[in-house]
């Protein structure tokens, strides 16, 4: 399965219809010309207008949305229902068959509950801690793209809200993928002096970590980045708005991550 390319999408890109749709085409382009793709989806701006809409407040902690029972209810009412709807007819209006899942689907994701952090308890958020790739690669098999929602399932089968880097991650090493790529609303991972990196390693990213140079979202990012790279996937790439087209071509742009 080492042909596989998984592509994350999430953020304000999902929000920015014109930039959806961009990539989406591109996307399509690239399916189109044989690529096997695997998408991996999470949903926040929606999810925080649901939370809004049914005045739950949005709480985050180094990065992750902090899942009480109510919240969790909007992330899978969310993200397997409105970011999904769209997401399927918006390809399909490119001429490409998706099929929408979570990994709560066959148990095609399982993930274990984080453990507090900084004395913060997430509530129902998880950590993947397996992967089914015989089931992707069935889904693969059929033609149609797999379009998979950042959703896992716990020992207890209960659903668990997983960052949607770390799923991406997750899933890239369970296939084997040649390639990870992290389409953002942000040109790449930018220094301490606000300049884009064009590439980081290991060591790099553990030093970005330790240091105040990232924060918010960006943070599950590089620590998703960081354990496909070490586990074997041969190409990272987070890239922002102007190089979505370039890097579905395979073309260099955005941060390139490599392991040494």
């Amino acid at each position: 399965m080492k042909n596989v390319t998984v592509i994350k999408l999430g953020g304000s890109l999902l929000e920015d219809r014109e930039l959806r749709l961009g990539v989406l085409s591109a996307i399509a382009t690239a399916k189109r010309k044989g690529e096997r793709i695997v998408i991996v989806h999470g949903g926040g701006k929606a999810i925080d207008r649901n939370l809004h809409a049914q005045s739950i407040e949005r709480k985050f902690h180094d990065g992750l949305r902090i899942t009480d029972d109510a919240t969790l209810a909007v992330v899978v009412e969310t993200l397997t229902g409105e970011v999904r709807r769209a997401l399927t007819s918006e390809l399909a209006w490119r001429h490409v068959a998706s099929i929408g899942v979570s990994g709560l689907d066959g148990r095609m994701i399982e993930a274990t509950t984080i453990a507090p952090r900084d004395g913060i308890e997430f509530g129902h958020v998880g950590e993947v801690s397996n992967v089914r790739p015989d089931m992707i690669e069935a889904l693969l098999l059929t033609g149609k793209l797999p379009l998979i929602a950042s959703i896992a399932s716990s020992p207890g089968l209960t659903p668990l809200n997983v960052n949607a880097d770390s799923v991406a991650s997750a899933i890239a090493v369970a296939l084997e993928a040649k390639r990870l790529v992290f389409l953002t609303d942000v040109e790449g991972v930018r220094d301490e002096t606000g300049e884009v990196m064009e590439q980081l390693t290991i060591r790099t990213i553990d030093s970005l970590l330790e240091s105040e140079a990232v924060s918010g979202g960006m943070r599950p990012k590089l620590r998703a980045t960081r354990e496909a790279v070490a586990r074997g996937v041969a190409e990272v790439v987070i890239a922002g708005p102007t190089r979505h087209q370039a890097v579905l071509e395979g073309q260099k742009g955005g941060t390139l991550i490599a392991a040494a």
